[in-house]
């Protein structure tokens, strides 16, 4: 009873609240009345306290978007328009079978100049609007992450928009090297002197300001390709984005960003993953290997055409084996055959070619996390749960099997946080168009409201410098 306190009988309440309170007669028996301890003597914690009621930032600023996907299977072109409430809407969509383009990269200009102008034609018919730059994927140019760690000298003076400007391009500048040029360098965090973790410094006064950089690089040659194709299109690149980056900002909440997540984007030519943590992207890697790899299998295997093929691989196929599947016969056409001209061979035996294939896959981006010391019993921000996203994690069984290899929770991820997404659209395969989409709207991005690239030099000098900087 040491938490109760008792209170005995007492004078009749105030005349306001008299017809809700009964006073006890004086032969009453009844016991004192218990009541609950004060505020000051309860034991239990106090919940924290309510929401302040301010709006949240938009996520998505006003404007018209385009975004083009180029992939190793499909091209897909999505235009979409930033709303008054900051929603995203997608407008216009359209998409083609790749052709001209392998494991991301442009291996035939004519090729992949059709098959570009005819998504984004298809999407510029429905949205009723011409596009004269777009956003793109970078998945050509054999792309690499790596993080730096720049010191900037501010003297004592308060920190500016120049200043993190200087030591993002400072980083951007000590990460070149020959034949290839840099796509990304993303401040992770800030230090002013002995202070670590701050996300923006402008405001403090400081010696030095340093920053940990996420770069993003990729070959020269295979991106001149890209723009050269891009151009015959009459297509600007407004940006450059890492693919797995992209499809991060498509499939993740935002819980998964802050604690950790990696995600791992199942192409047609390649797999891509990013590893996300503190609402930043840490590490993106990319390997040549992905679901038409399986195609080929498949074909190779059992003789098939390369059409039959697929269509086993996505009616027939998983990555886990069942006791049923030697049991269950399947109608396989033959290359050369006629088309109407089948055999018959168990389902187990298209099982056998895929699982070793997808294996093959989940050990590579186990052994590539592992040697960036994001595995998952490394300690580090890569030990959380992993998303599966991409058209080629949609084959069955393929989630059980991440998780076994892996060693880490799994979910398929799908397109979210858009609206007016065709049906046909929402799939996993989807997810970098996505977040193309979203990331040209502003999501995604620190300091969103500086442009860290440095301001070029007008006129004559501008000029010079692009001359001597094309030849030198």
């Amino acid at each position: 009873m040491s938490d109760l306190t008792l209170i005995p009988p007492s004078d009749p309440p105030p005349r306001a609240r008299r017809s809700r309170a009964r006073r006890p007669s004086a032969d009453s028996t009844l016991p004192p009345v218990i009541t609950a301890p004060a505020p000051e003597q309860s034991r239990m914690l106090a919940l924290s306290p309510a929401d302040s009621g301010q709006p949240r930032k938009r996520p998505y600023r006003p404007g018209t978007f385009g975004v083009l996907d180029i992939g190793t299977t499909k091209i897909t072109c999505l235009i979409g328009r930033g709303e008054p409430d900051g929603t995203l809407r997608v407008t216009g969509c359209g998409w083609q079978r790749s052709r001209g383009v392998r494991l991301g990269g442009i291996t035939d200009l004519a090729e992949a100049e059709r098959a570009i102008r005819a998504a984004v034609g298809q999407a510029e018919s429905q949205a009723d609007h011409h596009l004269r730059s777009v956003t793109v994927n970078l998945s050509c140019g054999q792309p690499e992450s790596r993080l730096f760690n720049v010191r900037w000298p501010v003297g004592g003076r308060m920190v500016g928009d120049a200043d993190i400007r200087r030591v993002v391009n400072e980083g951007r500048n000590r990460a070149v090297t020959d034949g290839r040029d840099v796509i990304h360098a993303l401040p992770l965090a800030f230090s002013v002197d002995e202070t670590t973790g701050v996300e923006d410094p402008r405001g403090h006064h400081c010696d030095q300001l340093a920053a940990r950089l996420h770069v993003v690089d990729a070959a020269s040659m295979a991106l001149r390709n890209l723009t050269a194709v891009l151009a015959r299109c009459d297509l600007d690149i407004a940006e450059l984005v890492a693919a797995p980056l992209a499809s991060g900002l498509s499939v993740l909440v935002e819980d998964e960003r802050e604690l950790g997540a990696t995600v791992v984007d199942m192409g047609g030519g390649t797999t891509s993953l990013a590893v996300f943590a503190d609402g930043q992207i840490l590490h993106t890697a990319q390997l040549p290997v992905g679901g038409l790899h399986v195609t080929k299998d498949i074909a190779g295997m059992i003789s098939t055409p390369l059409g039959s093929a697929e269509r086993l691989k996505v009616i027939y196929g998983n990555a886990e084996s069942s006791s049923d599947d030697e049991r269950e016969l399947v109608n396989v056409q033959q290359i050369g055959e006629d088309e109407h001209q089948f055999t018959r061979v168990p389902r187990a035996r298209i099982v056998s070619v895929i699982r070793p294939r997808i294996e093959e896959t989940f050990e590579l981006v186990r052994d590539r996390l592992d040697s960036a010391g994001l595995g998952k019993h490394s300690g580090g921000p890569g030990g959380g749960r992993v998303i599966l996203t991409g058209g080629a994690s949609q084959l069955d069984g393929i989630g059980p099997m991440a998780a076994r290899i892996l060693d880490r929770q799994v979910r398929l991820g799908r397109p979210i946080g858009v609206r007016g997404l065709p049906d046909n659209a929402t799939g996993p395969g989807f997810a970098t168009a996505v977040g193309l989409l979203a990331w040209a709207a502003g999501a995604g991005r620190s300091l969103a409201d500086i442009d860290l690239t440095e301001p070029r030099p007008p006129g004559f000098m501008r000029r010079l410098v692009e001359f001597l900087r094309e030849r030198v």
